[in-house]
């Protein structure tokens, strides 16, 4: 799928389901807040950037996407230790209420250590835990993804601090109006903490890679990778800053607010596209 100045190419399967939802007048679902987080890394000069595929059972199953999901009840009312800017100052970045803001940080905390095995918590505000791979912290990990223990609880039983400050909030995406399940998802970057390492834990993804951004756009173009436009463009957007400051001195003058939504353009004459807006 490559991007340009008209938008994207649209699958067929997708145009004639949008084409149906017009003409039977369907209403849009309403969409349900998510939240997805880039985990970057060093790699020579440059950086990677982690990427799963969802299992095909799922929603966008066979897409090559970021680790992440939709906000859960235990999020909006987490009580925890919390490091970084405040709810209020989330709320401004990200065009929400401060408890929606809150919500939205701790469920990408929350889905980076589910989905990867990645935890964005520390000791204290200065610092972060290291390796979390070992059994105990597995048992930790499942009994979180299958909800039998909060995310706050976690942190609590081991003294630890939600780092909000290693998440920078980078944009906003809502799924088109047509499809059936849609997400009004925020997406954040984040570097890999030092001393930990992502692990292919969940039953949500059936592959896994550290791969460049570049390089990760340009096998998708070619047909190797299957991504629906947001990931491609977010790819697309992280390559263009060359290194990681660069990433970081991006993110800090992004709007994270304002959504973006892909609208299927459907003209008389020519192929159908995405136009994102």
């Amino acid at each position: 799928m490559t991007i340009d100045s008209d938008g994207f190419p649209a699958p067929p399967a997708l145009v004639e389901h949008a084409r149906r939802f017009r003409a039977e007048g369907g209403v849009p679902a309403v969409p349900r807040v998510a939240a997805t987080v880039l985990l970057l890394r060093p790699a020579g000069t440059e950086f990677e950037v982690y990427l799963i595929r969802r299992v095909a059972a799922m929603a966008f199953g066979g897409m090559y996407a970021f680790p992440g999901g939709g906000v859960d009840r235990s999020d909006s009312q987490a009580h925890l230790d919390w490091a970084g800017p405040v709810p209020r100052n989330w709320g401004e970045r990200l065009g929400v209420a401060p408890d929606a803001a809150q919500a939205v940080v701790c469920a990408a905390a929350r889905e980076v250590f589910e989905e990867a095995g990645v935890l964005l918590a520390g000791p204290d505000a200065g610092t972060v835990v290291g390796d979390v791979s070992g059994d105990d912290w597995e048992v930790a990990r499942v009994a979180l993804e299958q909800r039998r223990t909060g995310f706050a609880d976690l942190l609590a039983q081991r003294g630890l601090t939600l780092r909000s400050d290693l998440l920078l909030p980078w944009s906003r995406w809502i799924t088109p109006e047509f499809e059936p399940r849609r997400f009004d998802t925020y997406f954040f970057v984040a570097l890999l903490p030092e001393g930990q390492r992502t692990r292919d834990v969940s039953g949500e993804a059936d592959h896994t890679l550290w791969i460049r951004p570049a390089e990760a756009r340009v096998r998708a173009e070619a047909g190797e990778l299957t991504m629906l436009p947001p990931t491609l463009v977010t790819l697309a957007q992280v390559a263009a800053c060359g290194d990681l400051a660069g990433v970081a001195r991006a993110a800090a003058g992004r709007d994270a607010a304002t959504p973006v939504t892909p609208r299927l353009d459907l003209p008389p004459h020519g192929s159908p596209r995405f136009v994102l807006g």
